[in-house]
């Protein structure tokens, strides 16, 4: 073999050497956390104000909210389907709750609301001032949460209704439910004891919103990886048809799926509320939000086709788009470019996850 010959041998095994080191990157599971290291110290020599302590505690903020929902939004797209209700959940549970718990409106903007007289009085909600007011309301919005993502559940497995389909009559239904609740007024006005969830807590260090997402994020993961429900849920997004044939009870595991998206959507208006201290019934209006848990989930792995997602996968997409969020932001982007730059993102994480598909499927 000549000098040339050799390196020429030597140049080929090095490509293709980088070139499956590239594919077993991007088959690894924690790629988007690479990906989230790298645009990070990409964004700072161009937008250092993206590194300074400001900034970053602003990044914490709104990790928490998004996270807590697009974990709720995993269970769903494991089980094959997908809930876009979740931002009308967030609009009217923030309403019953803020409603129940006010210490006072103004009546000439609310007697002419179905809230006023039953759950809204002159004196504030039905629990104002009394000590168990903010748990009482808490426990309220949950419920309520839940109770809508059975209903948008229930409907899809009795009547094999598309997911697609039935969250978004669920979306269009319930967001203009909570705006006529309250005649699209905001219900302000709310215990100091709800605000404080949205401030620092255990040491300074971390807010309770941070230590709620975390606990809801950790029950999550042991659901899906530990428990025989986890297990339904996977084999359900794989093959409906075959889990039924093995004994799954398919239907029952689409309804608890959406159930979990319900609450996780009722804590994260929980989280929202406590930082806007108020209940707002435009939520259901806000479709960037719903954007940024679709596209979280999306970008972390959870596959659009169901069957294959993983808590640690949801945690790295919504790194990855609070910090994209954060960033153009700061580079003081129209609506509009935010909205294209978001999009493409999804695209690519679209194509990622048909290639990953393919790729193990051979």
């Amino acid at each position: 073999m000549t000098v040339e010959s050799a390196k020429e041998s030597g140049g080929k095994r090095i490509f293709w050497t980088a070139v499956r080191g590239l594919r077993a990157i991007l088959k690894s599971e924690h790629f988007v956390l690479y990906v989230t290291l790298l645009f990070f110290a990409f964004l700072v020599p161009f937008i250092p104000q993206i590194a300074k302590p400001g900034n970053l505690s602003n990044l914490l903020s709104n990790i928490w909210p998004l996270l807590v929902i697009a974990v709720g939004q995993t269970y769903v797209m494991i089980a094959g389907g997908i809930d876009l209700s979740q931002i009308a959940v967030i609009a009217v549970t923030s309403v019953i709750g803020a409603a129940v718990m006010t210490l006072g409106v103004d009546s000439r903007v609310f007697e002419g609301t179905i809230l006023w007289g039953t759950i809204i009085s002159p004196d504030g909600g039905i629990f104002a001032g009394h000590v168990w007011s903010m748990p009482a309301a808490l426990i309220v919005m949950i419920v309520t949460g839940g109770a809508i993502g059975a209903l948008t559940g229930r409907l899809i497995a009795s009547f094999s209704l598309p997911a697609f389909m039935m969250s978004l009559i669920s979306l269009l239904f319930f967001s203009a439910f909570a705006v006529w609740l309250t005649h699209s007024e905001n219900v302000t006005n709310l215990p100091h004891s709800f605000s404080l969830i949205a401030e620092r807590g255990y040491g300074g260090f971390l807010s309770w919103s941070a230590l709620l997402a975390i606990g809801v994020t950790f029950l999550a993961h042991i659901g899906l990886s530990r428990t025989v429900f986890g297990r339904w849920l996977y084999a359900t997004g794989m093959n409906q048809s075959a889990a039924k044939i093995s004994g799954i009870p398919v239907n029952r595991v689409i309804v608890l799926s959406f159930v979990v998206s319900g609450v996780c959507a009722a804590i994260g208006s929980i989280l929202y509320s406590a930082r806007l201290e108020m209940g707002r019934p435009a939520f259901g209006d806000n479709m960037n939000l719903l954007l940024d848990v679709v596209g979280a989930t999306v970008i972390g792995g959870t596959s659009l086709f169901g069957g294959s997602g993983k808590i640690l996968w949801t945690i790295y997409g919504v790194l990855l788009f609070v910090l994209l969020s954060n960033a153009l932001n700061l580079m003081n982007l129209s609506f509009y470019a935010v909205f294209i730059v978001k999009g493409c993102v999804i695209l690519v994480a679209a194509f990622l996850d048909v290639w990953r598909r393919e790729a193990s499927s051979k």
